[in-house]
């Protein structure tokens, strides 16, 4: 955020205003004897460029030595243009108290508005919330959603759903008397149709798979659906890369009942870790079960079209034992800087965003496999990441690649014990030809 300190003509016309001659006339109602009058124990002040020069050596501590990273795994480097640094700093969305009093927070309810709709839009469902706290508690709490439309006790989770995803679920719902049944994958690295059906019966709540899976294999999230409604279980698809909402059809289109996940592709940088940005749909017929707020377009008494929080009382999300959910919050400065991003890219910019990320993708895979000792673990149509299977253990891999300057990719063996020497690889739409071409090349050195 810019800042910009005041000048000598600003503070004597703020002095005019509240009467005062000087800067000491404004604290003389403080006693002499307790005034702190030296100078604080700080270092000089810097020039601008002396600053910048600063920070920069400051920040490039961060890198580790590392200037090139293929990294994934529910958080991606994209382009952010800076239009969105710059309007999500504007003062019109600067609320001086939460959403629940209008008159003074219309800034922030119509850019919630305007996000609801947008994500209505990509995931082809009729309802969204104001946003969740990330893509895992999202699909958390689209699962106690399930529980409480069914009434069931029982859901079937895919194991190529986010394993830290698969984590918050477990936690949520251990002491609810809610069974979580994991379903394993097939050679494609799509969940295992034959094991769901297995599992499959009228004790079922729901269904819930990642498109695309943690492995970056995309899912059939029609297939899932009427396998789902079989039973009478509810579809919940979760997309945790959700920049492939824009190329992919909407799982809200392909029968998904209730679709989340996480919103950080969409102008939220990685900033190791956050703070990032959970975001929910559903059918119109389970709005009632809505976790967190929900902002509706309305007019005043003069007429004036207006935004305001609708169909969730305050007291929903503050009493435990009537609560719908214990949410009591939405990222909203997260889906400030969401809203801009996709309204400033566009349908088209989006797609073509997402074209790239899928053509970059394919490439690098190609390009992998095609070094001896490497080859793609799974089948399946992906997006932007992959798996890759190498000869020689991973953890000896990435730690020659990081040698030198590289981040190859995320190992899979501590989350999924047994899979062997195997790796996610992510490409964007920032990555290069020449630096996935450096990859390959730095990785063939590294298993000759």
């Amino acid at each position: 955020m810019s800042y910009l300190s005041l000048s000598a003509k600003d503070k004597v016309e703020m002095l005019a205003r509240v009467g005062a001659a000087s800067v000491d006339d404004l604290f003389c109602c403080i006693p002499e004897a307790v005034r702190f009058k030296r100078p604080l124990d700080l270092p000089a002040a810097q020039s601008e460029l002396e600053l910048v020069r600063t920070i920069d050596t400051v920040g490039a501590k961060n890198a580790y030595g590392h200037h090139l990273s293929f990294l994934g795994g529910g958080a991606y480097d994209h382009f952010i243009p800076t239009v969105v640094d710059y309007l999500s700093s504007r003062g019109e969305f600067v609320s001086p108290y939460t959403p629940y009093q209008p008159e003074v927070s219309q800034g922030t309810l119509q850019l919630i508005f305007e996000f609801q709709t947008l994500i209505c839009q990509l995931t082809g469902l009729d309802i969204a919330n104001d946003s969740l706290y990330d893509g895992s508690t999202g699909a958390a709490e689209a699962v106690l959603m399930a529980h409480r439309v069914t009434s069931r006790d029982k859901v079937i989770v895919a194991r190529s759903l986010h394993p830290q995803y698969r984590e918050v679920v477990r936690t949520y719902i251990k002491n609810l008397g809610i069974e979580a049944v994991e379903v394993g994958f097939g050679p494609d690295g799509r969940i295992d149709a034959a094991e769901l059906k297995r599992v499959l019966d009228d004790k079922t709540a729901a269904v819930v798979c990642q498109s695309p899976n943690f492995f970056g294999v995309v899912e059939d999230i029609r297939a899932l659906s009427d396998a789902a409604h079989g039973v009478k279980a509810l579809s919940v698809a979760v997309v945790a890369e959700a920049l492939s909402l824009a190329l992919f059809e909407a799982p809200g289109k392909l029968g998904a009942d209730i679709v989340t996940g996480e919103g950080q592709s969409f102008g939220l940088p990685v900033s190791f870790g956050g703070p990032y940005l959970g975001f929910m749909a559903c059918k119109k017929e389970f709005l009632r079960q809505m976790p967190g707020r929900i902002t509706g377009q309305t007019v005043d008494k003069e007429g004036r079209r207006g935004f305001v929080l609708t169909l969730s009382t305050r007291e929903q999300h503050i009493r435990r034992e009537r609560a719908t959910s214990n949410i009591c919050s939405n990222q909203a400065l997260c889906a400030l800087r969401a809203t801009i991003f996709m309204e400033t890219l566009g349908k088209q910019g989006l797609r073509e965003m997402a074209w790239q990320n899928a053509q970059k993708a394919a490439y690098a895979a190609d390009k992998l496999a095609a070094i001896q000792g490497v080859k793609r673990k799974f089948t399946g149509p992906l997006f932007n990441e992959f798996v890759i299977e190498l000869r020689k253990p991973w953890p000896a891999v990435d730690a020659a690649l990081r040698a030198k300057g590289i981040v190859g990719g995320y190992g899979l063996e501590p989350e999924y014990p047994g899979i062997g020497s195997s790796a996610v690889v992510c490409v964007t739409e920032l990555r290069t030809k020449d630096e996935i071409d450096r990859l390959a090349r730095t990785l063939q050195e590294v298993l000759s």
